[in-house]
Parts: C-alpha cells; sequence; structure tokens
C-alpha cells in the first residue's frame, strides 16, 4: 500500500478521545441598526396602536377651612352697604326688602311651631290634666256616675272659657304695653334726640368699639328710619306681637285645657250608673300614664332627648306631675267625702 494511504489509516484509527475538537465561534454577521417599529414586540404594538393616553388629574389641596369667616381674599367683595337703609329711600322698597329678608329667613328655618303656642299649650294641658281629674275624683265620692258626668263637662266647659279667656286678655295687655312703649319712643326721638344718641352708645359699649366708630355707627342709626324699631329690639328688648296673637293664644290654652280634662272624665262613659268607683280606677290608671308623659315631655323639651342625665330629669319631671295631680284629687275626694258624710 503506498505510504500516505497508511498514513491516513493510522490518522484515522487513532481514539477520538486523544483528539481535541475544535470549536469555531461565528461572528454574527453585521446589521444595519433596526428601526423602532421593526424592534419592537406585539406587546409595544398593541400599546402603541389601541392604547389611551392617560392624563393625570390633579389632586386638590384643601385649605384649612374657617369658622364661618370668610377668607381674607373676598373681602374685597363684601357688599359696602350700609346695615341701615338711608333716609332717602323709598319706603316701599323697604318694606318689600324687609319682607323678602324674612322669607327667606323662614324659608331657610323650616317649619317651627312658635315657642309661645308651645307655652299657652303648656299652661292650658297642666291644668286640664290636674283639675277636672281632681274634681271627677271628688264627685266619684257620691256614688252616682251621672253626676260625675255632668259636673264634669259644666267644670270643662267653664274651665276652657275662663283660660282662654285670660289668655286672650294677656296678650291684649302685652300689645298694649307694646304700643306704649312705642309711642314714648317716638316722643323721645323727636324731643330729646340726645337721650336716644346716649341710649344707643350703652347698647354698643359694651363691644369695646373704636370711638370713631362708635360715633359713626350712632349717627347712621339716629338718620335711619329704622330707629324706633331698633331701640324697641335692643334698648328695650321688646317685639312687636303679631296681630293674631291674642286670638291664637285664647283658642290654644282653650282646647288645651279642654281636652286635658277629657281624659279622665272619658272612663265614665263606659261604666254603669252604680259603678262609679270601677270608673274611678280606670280614670286613675289613665291619668298616672297621661301626667308621666306630660310631665316627662314637657321636661325633656326643656333638657333635651338624648343622655342618661335628660332621661333622669324626665322621669322625675312626669313623678312629679304624678304626685301634683294625684294630691289634688285625693284632696278633693276627701273633702267631698268629707261634706257627704257631715251632712252639709
Amino acid at each position: 500500500m503506498p505510504t500516505n494511504f497508511m498514513t491516513h489509516l493510522e490518522n484515522d484509527s487513532t481514539p477520538a478521545s486523544h483528539s481535541r475538537p475544535i470549536i469555531r465561534r461565528r461572528r454574527p454577521p453585521s446589521q444595519p441598526p433596526h428601526s423602532p417599529i421593526k424592534a419592537m414586540s406585539l406587546v409595544g404594538l398593541k400599546n402603541l396602536f389601541f392604547s389611551q393616553t392617560r392624563t393625570p388629574i390633579p389632586r386638590h389641596q384643601s385649605k384649612p377651612k374657617t369658622r364661618g369667616y370668610p377668607d381674607t381674599s373676598d373681602w374685597s367683595n363684601v357688599s359696602s352697604e350700609p346695615l341701615l337703609p338711608s333716609n332717602n329711600a323709598d319706603p316701599g322698597e323697604l318694606e318689600s326688602q324687609s319682607r323678602s329678608k324674612t322669607e327667606k329667613a323662614q324659608a331657610k328655618k323650616g317649619f317651627r311651631i312658635d315657642a309661645r303656642v308651645i307655652s299657652d299649650a303648656t299652661i292650658g294641658l297642666s291644668d286640664g290634666l290636674t283639675v277636672p281629674f281632681a274634681l271627677t275624683a271628688g264627685l266619684s265620692a257620691l256614688g252616682n256616675t251621672k253626676v260625675v258626668i255632668y259636673g264634669g263637662f259644666a267644670e270643662l266647659i267653664a274651665g276652657a272659657i275662663s283660660m282662654g279667656l285670660g289668655g286672650y286678655l294677656g296678650a291684649k295687655s302685652e300689645a298694649a304695653s307694646y304700643a306704649a312703649q312705642k309711642a314714648e319712643t317716638e316722643s323721645l326721638i323727636h324731643t330729646q334726640p340726645q337721650t336716644i344718641l346716649s341710649d344707643l352708645t350703652t347698647v354698643f359699649e359694651p363691644y369695646d368699639l373704636p370711638r370713631e366708630t362708635l360715633t359713626n355707627l350712632t349717627s347712621h342709626l339716629a338718620a335711619s328710619p329704622k330707629l324706633v324699631d331698633f331701640v324697641m329690639q335692643f334698648q328695650h328688648c321688646e317685639s312687636e306681637p303679631a296681630s293674631s296673637r291674642a286670638l291664637t293664644s285664647a283658642l290654644t290654652i282653650a282646647l288645651a285645657y279642654f281636652f286635658g280634662g277629657l281624659l279622665p272624665l272619658t272612663p265614665y262613659f263606659f261604666v254603669g250608673p252604680e259603678q262609679v268607683f270601677e270608673g274611678l280606677y280606670i280614670s286613675i290608671g289613665v291619668m298616672v300614664l297621661a301626667l308621666f308623659a306630660f310631665g316627662y315631655v314637657k321636661t325633656c323639651v326643656v333638657v333635651g332627648w338624648e343622655g342618661g342625665r335628660a332621661i333622669r330629669q324626665g322621669c322625675f319631671g312626669g313623678v312629679q306631675m304624678v304626685v301634683v295631680g294625684s294630691a289634688a284629687a285625693g284632696a278633693a275626694m276627701g273633702l267631698v267625702r268629707l261634706f257627704n258624710d257631715g251632712g252639709v
């Protein structure tokens, strides 16, 4: 065999373990730089074509709130209108302005019962729940239901008329007193204006106003057509009563007295002529509940409805009304029985 051929065979028969593999690293071919669109992934293309532009929402920086006082930057918008109108203002315009302000104030307050109406109803109910109850309990000692019913109705009608008339006369006296005080104030304004100025200064002295401000304020008030109303309200602390005050007071007191006194009389309508004591026992039970409820509500209207203290005071007021009503009924019943047994 040729020498070259044998040498080639020897080289091929050499074990593979003794051969060193040659590893050649290929360099990546140089490529031109990719454009941004080609280098983007599918997510990038999606965000490019389908995403929405998000505009950051500005956060509102809250400013500290003041208690009812306007910001100093808003003082330029405050109206420089005087507190009271000048003498050159039209009286009809003044009346319409005051009326519109009153209507706005009433609309803000909503529906509210007048405090004087509540006072009149309290007076009527307190007397109506006590006096007729004592009378019916006293008449029960006679042992006849008809006597209790007739006597109780007579007292109810007479008491309601008397209480209503008292409320009417009291409201009329209040209106007459206001009219007299207003006439005296108008007379002082025309005859002694310096006295009125002194009174105005006395009204504003507790507020420690500067002397110049106080002088300008009193001078403006002295020239105002509303001076009489101002003096009546702030100097004499009197407000003009409503024209329907007398009638409202009379009706409120009379109706409260009548319906309050009708409660102890109602049980006697459902018993027989000889079952007067059964009617008395039912009347006592009804009146204990009514007096306690009235005392509780009357007290809580003043002190409030929430809290343990208000509940305790309300219960004390209810118990107080029950004690007063029971004492009056017991005294009336004892005196009637005493007179009946003595043959008076």
